[in-house]
């Protein structure tokens, strides 16, 4: 067991049974009254920030957890199955647990969070490198005089059937990098 002065920025704790980590916090010593400590607490199983005020000195259930690297192998009626990269240990995830799976092709790197608890183990995140590289399998052609700015986008489906907005100048057949955590186009590659 901790205490709340053991709190850092991305300390793991368990709060109300969810797994947790703290993104900021800050202690504070009103004049009058006991001390408290203010978080915001990011839930690792969704995602949401909650906002709490611990008590000065309160007890903290710290939890264990683990990133590993795996390797996705493909996808079937029932989610994702992937492989340990070092282990070979292969597993299998339902669909809710993975971010943009539609960027996600088989042979991708991905980096898996899991919440270990003795002998039991669950996966809470499945997240792909910040930025994929993915050939553009169909888009309209630019037309010249298309654009009023030089901002202007297009619809463009990707080879694992993904659509992402690119500028006018990509043509179908190209490669180019999309960031998978705003599924915006990055840059072409050479």
């Amino acid at each position: 067991m901790a205490t709340t002065a053991d709190f850092k920025n991305g300390l793991y704790l368990n709060y109300n049974g969810k797994p947790c980590t703290i993104v900021w916090f800050q202690h504070v010593k009103p004049g009058k009254g006991p001390a408290f400590v203010k978080t915001k607490l990011r839930n690792l199983e969704n995602g949401r920030i909650l906002e709490n005020t611990f008590t000065a000195g309160a007890k903290i259930d710290v939890i264990n957890v683990e990133r590993r690297p795996y390797q996705f192998l493909y996808k079937d009626e029932d989610g994702f199955n992937f492989m340990h990269e070092e282990t070979y240990e292969q597993i299998h995830l339902e669909a809710d647990v993975v971010d943009n799976a539609d960027l996600m092709k088989e042979g991708q790197h991905v980096e898996m969070m899991f919440w270990v608890d003795g002998a039991d183990e669950k996966c809470l995140t499945c997240e792909l490198p910040t930025y994929v590289e993915m050939e553009v399998t169909y888009t309209e052609p630019a037309v010249k005089g298309d654009t009023a700015s030089t901002s202007a986008l297009k619809e463009a489906t990707l080879e694992t059937g993904a659509i992402i907005m690119v500028p006018l100048f990509i043509q179908q057949g190209e490669k180019i990098t999309v960031n998978t955590e705003d599924r915006s186009y990055g840059s072409r590659v050479k």
